[in-house]
C-alpha cells in the first residue's frame, strides 16, 4: 500500500493555500496539516477538505498570534510535526497586506508588517528545511510576491518584508542546489482575496485565486525555482526593475 503523501501548510486560512490544498486532495489522499492563527477559521478549511477528501487524513494545529513570530515557538512547533513523519510537501503561505500609510505614521504597524510577511515565513522555512536536510527530501514552497521585486511607494514596507523571503529563497536555493531538497519561491501578483478585497474599490485588476493556485501546484510539482502567478507577471516586473530612476521615480506605482 502507498503511503499518503505529508503536506504541511502554514498559514492555512489563506485563499490561496486552501485552493491549493484542495487540488493536492484531487491528486489524491493525503495527510495533511494545517496551521493556523485563528482556529475557528483553520477548522472550518479543514472541515471543509475533509468533506472534499474523506479518505484524506487532515489535522488541524492552532497556533497563538505570538507563537508564529516566536523562534523557539516556530522551532518546537515544526519538531512535533516531524516526530509524527516525514514531510513531503510545505507551503507558507501566511501574511497581512498592511496599510502602507499607516507603516509610514506607525513603527509598531511597520514592525509587525515586517515581521509577520518577511521574518516569520524565514524561520518557518528554515525550520523546515533542516529536517527536509537530514531527511534527504522534500519540497518546500515559500509564499513571497511581485512586491518584493523593486521598492514602490504604494508598499514599499511590504515589499520590503517579500524581498527579504526572494533574498532568503535565493540563498537557499544556492545552498541546496543538486540535492534532493526543492525550494520552490511564489510570486503571485494581486490575486483576488479577502486580503485584497479594499483593493477592488481601486480598479485594479485581480486574478483568479483558483488559477493562482493551480500555478503554485503545478510549479512545486515541477520544483520550479520562481512560479510567478499569473505568468505574465514575469514580464511585467523584469521591466519595472530595470527601468532607469529618473523614469521610475515619475511613475504613480
Amino acid at each position: 500500500m502507498t503511503a499518503k503523501k505529508r503536506i504541511v501548510i502554514v498559514g492555512a486560512t489563506s485563499a490561496m493555500a486552501e485552493h491549493c490544498a484542495r487540488l493536492w486532495l484531487q491528486e489524491g489522499p493525503a495527510e495533511m496539516v494545517l496551521l493556523g492563527r485563528d482556529a475557528a477559521r483553520t477548522e472550518r478549511v479543514a472541515a471543509d477538505l475533509r468533506v472534499r477528501r474523506p479518505d484524506a487524513d487532515i489535522q488541524t494545529v492552532p497556533l497563538a498570534e505570538a507563537d508564529f513570530l516566536n523562534p523557539a515557538a516556530i522551532q518546537a512547533t515544526v519538531d512535533d510535526l516531524w516526530r509524527a513523519g516525514p514531510i513531503d510537501v510545505a507551503l507558507i503561505a501566511h501574511g497581512s497586506l498592511p496599510s502602507q500609510d499607516e507603516c509610514q505614521d506607525s513603527l509598531g504597524a511597520c514592525h509587525r508588517a515586517l515581521e509577520v510577511n518577511g521574518v516569520s515565513p524565514v524561520l518557518f522555512a528554515e525550520a523546515l528545511v533542516g529536517h527536509m536536510v537530514r531527511a534527504g527530501r522534500g519540497t518546500l514552497g515559500l509564499i513571497g510576491s511581485v512586491a518584493g521585486d523593486r521598492g514602490r511607494k504604494s508598499n514599499y514596507v511590504y515589499g520590503a518584508a517579500k524581498g527579504l523571503v526572494t533574498r532568503y529563497a535565493q540563498g537557499l536555493q544556492h545552498r541546496l542546489a543538486g540535492s534532493a531538497v526543492k525550494v520552490v519561491l511564489i510570486k503571485p501578483g494581486p490575486t483576488d482575496t479577502p486580503m485584497t478585497a479594499h483593493l477592488k474599490s481601486t480598479g485594479a485588476r485581480m486574478a483568479p485565486v483558483e488559477g493562482v493556485a493551480q500555478q503554485i501546484v503545478a510549479g512545486m510539482a515541477a520544483g520550479k525555482p520562481v512560479v510567478y502567478a499569473p505568468g505574465k507577471w514575469w514580464l511585467i516586473m523584469m521591466v519595472i526593475r530595470h527601468l532607469p530612476a529618473v523614469v521610475f521615480n515619475r511613475l504613480n506605482i
